[in-house]
């Protein structure tokens, strides 16, 4: 699985060939068609995979019992961490979460910190501190500045210390605050 993240964030989805990924992963073609059938499959699979360890990553230290911002801030923040630490994996699932090579019912796949966002959502809207919007609109909102602020800084565009990631953060809950 790491050889295929490395090759489709290094080539691109399109150029990545299954010669190309034994080559990387030091693995013969009939222990890999053991496991995998085609590239929709190995690329969903790696999809799920990251999508999963990005939930647990983000749910580790969650804490239910705080406000609605301080949990929004909590797991937009854990989000930044993880794209800083995990980058190949943020611009795996960024860059390709709309993509014919992932299987539509893992695209629509939810990880736990998803599940716990539209929680908060919902909450919040009832409690009239979150604008009623659509739910997944107002997810999709605020994971993708958190995403695109994160893809620019990797690309080189700007740094992002503290104060930017504390920009961020605090530009996520205005979008989506009453």
């Amino acid at each position: 699985m790491v050889a295929t993240l490395d090759l489709i964030i290094e080539e691109g989805i399109q150029s990545v060939t299954f010669p190309k990924i034994f080559k990387r992963a030091n693995v013969g073609s009939s222990t890999f068609y053991n496991y995998y059938n085609n590239k929709e499959e190995l690329v969903s699979e790696l999809y799920k995979n990251v999508l999963i360890h990005m939930g647990e990553v983000i749910m580790t230290g969650y804490d239910p019992n705080l406000t609605i911002y301080e949990r929004t801030r909590g797991i937009l923040r854990r989000m930044v961490d993880y794209g800083l630490s995990f980058p190949k994996e943020i611009l795996f699932l960024e860059g390709y979460s709309d993509s014919p090579y992932i299987h539509e019912e893992v695209r629509n796949m939810m990880n736990p910190a998803m599940i716990e966002i539209f929680a908060i959502i919902e909450e919040g809207q009832k409690q009239g501190i979150i604008s009623e919007m659509d739910q997944m609109f107002c997810c999709h909102l605020i994971k993708g500045m958190v995403a695109t602020s994160i893809r620019g800084y990797l690309g080189g565009k700007y740094p992002f210390g503290e104060e930017q990631i504390r920009q961020t953060l605090d530009a996520c809950w205005r979008a989506i605050k009453v």
